[in-house]
């Protein structure tokens, strides 16, 4: 009697261990990757910059490369060939749009109050494709992603202050390309 119950025990004990050894196909966030073994270099050329932004193409793609350098997985090369997937990316649009408003009261030289925006939003859209250049097939895509990013007109002092305008832009805009840069990056190598 004891030594059936100790075979199974046995029994369940390697069931229990070839059902650990073979996983059930889930892994913990972050450490997935739906890129094929084989893919050890990635390309990524200057990204294209379709808007009126100087040098956006160059900090963006500039900001990507070191995303995933930071990783520490693969080689990030700056040209399309050679390469065993390339990540090619067009920045589509900037939009710089007021997000909320105050008045200011008149002043002497002004005959009614001045309504001022306080807060701006600025969006950018883009279109990021990952090749897999040995397969020449699309591992990853998304034709409009966007991101946005707001920030304070604390600056400027009237309606005609261009500090109002532009003071907190270019502080919004890398932090717009921080997010680009660690949301690509996250989505191609972590699977999400």
């Amino acid at each position: 009697m004891i030594k059936s119950h100790v075979l199974s025990l046995v029994g369940v004990l390697c069931f229990l261990g070839v059902l650990s050894v073979s996983g059930c196909g889930y892994s913990l966030a972050g450490r997935g990757s739906f890129l094929p073994a084989y893919i050890k270099t990635i390309g990524i050329p200057t990204f294209v910059n379709r808007t009126t932004v100087f040098n956006l193409e160059t900090t963006l793609t500039q900001k990507v490369r070191s995303e995933f350098i930071g990783r520490g997985k693969y080689q990030i090369l700056p040209q399309a060939d050679g390469v065993d997937a390339l990540l090619t990316g067009e920045v589509l649009a900037v939009s710089l749009t007021p997000a909320s408003f105050n008045t200011q009261p008149p002043s002497l030289s002004q005959s009614g109050a001045v309504t001022l925006a306080s807060r701006y939003a600025i969006t950018m859209t883009a279109r990021i494709e990952l090749r897999d250049t040995r397969a020449n097939v699309v591992l990853w895509e998304n034709p409009n992603l966007v991101f946005r990013q707001e920030y304070e007109a604390t600056s400027g002092t009237s309606a005609i202050d261009p500090a109002a305008f532009f003071g907190q832009d270019a502080n919004a805009l890398d932090r717009l390309n921080n997010d680009f840069a660690r949301t690509i990056v996250s989505t191609i190598l972590e699977a999400f």
